[in-house]
């Protein structure tokens, strides 16, 4: 099962993300640790990559998705894979829809997940953690895991936030890159849900849900 999955910050991408990996046993593949990996390797792609992040300057696609393509095809990939964090827009879509059919590599779902803009923000800038595990959820604007005032709901702990996750400024930099339906990562999206006669199974989920009812739907559409 090879899966694209589309989603905002905020919108519980990453834990659909895993629940697939464990569930179906497939690689989860995070787009920013290819690159990461790759240069810290000391690839012939990471090198050149490199040489454009040290400059300033965005990585080109003809670097960029030949490293995606070598990473799918790696062993743990075998049972599948589930690609988060690009195609970051139209053009990427292109050229590695392209990439997958020369390669001869089967797409079979893309995902998107759907969230108003205003609600993925806010499950941002709600999100608290808790000072004995960061793992226990604490999101001061999702009734089902409300912390019990400064308290942790699980346990009691102190709650605290993350710098980032209060930087409104940066978010609303993120959301605007995503949300763009001509230029930006949801034009990606749209590109595979526009195709003609395409080859595998477009998929919207609705990111309002409590987790457990996304996850079901999620399942349900597999």
């Amino acid at each position: 099962m090879n899966i694209l999955f589309f989603g905002p910050n905020g919108s519980g991408k990453g834990t659909q993300g895993k629940i697939l990996k464990d569930k179906y046993n497939i690689a989860h593949v995070e787009s920013g640790a290819i690159f990461r990996d790759n240069i810290k390797g000391g690839t012939e792609l990471g090198k050149k990559a490199k040489a454009y992040i040290d400059a300033g300057d965005l990585v080109p696609d003809e670097i960029t998705i030949p490293m995606m393509i070598d990473r799918i095809k790696k062993d743990d990939c075998k049972k599948g894979w589930l690609l988060d964090g690009f195609p970051r827009n139209k053009v990427q879509s292109e050229k590695l829809h392209a990439a997958l059919k020369e390669q001869g590599i089967k797409l079979d779902y893309v995902i998107e997940m759907l969230l108003d803009r205003e609600v993925a923000k806010n499950r941002i800038m709600g999100r608290r953690l808790c000072e004995n595990d960061n793992n226990h959820p604490n999101n001061i604007f999702i009734d089902a895991i409300k912390p019990n005032g400064d308290k942790c709901r699980v346990c009691g702990g102190a709650l605290s936030t993350r710098a980032d996750d209060q930087d409104e400024a940066a978010i609303d930099k993120r959301h605007s890159i995503y949300y763009d339906t001509n230029t930006g990562t949801l034009a990606s999206s749209y590109y595979f849900r526009d195709l003609p006669d395409a080859e595998f199974k477009y998929v919207t989920l609705n990111g309002e849900q409590p987790l457990p009812d996304v996850t079901a739907e999620l399942i349900s559409k597999l």
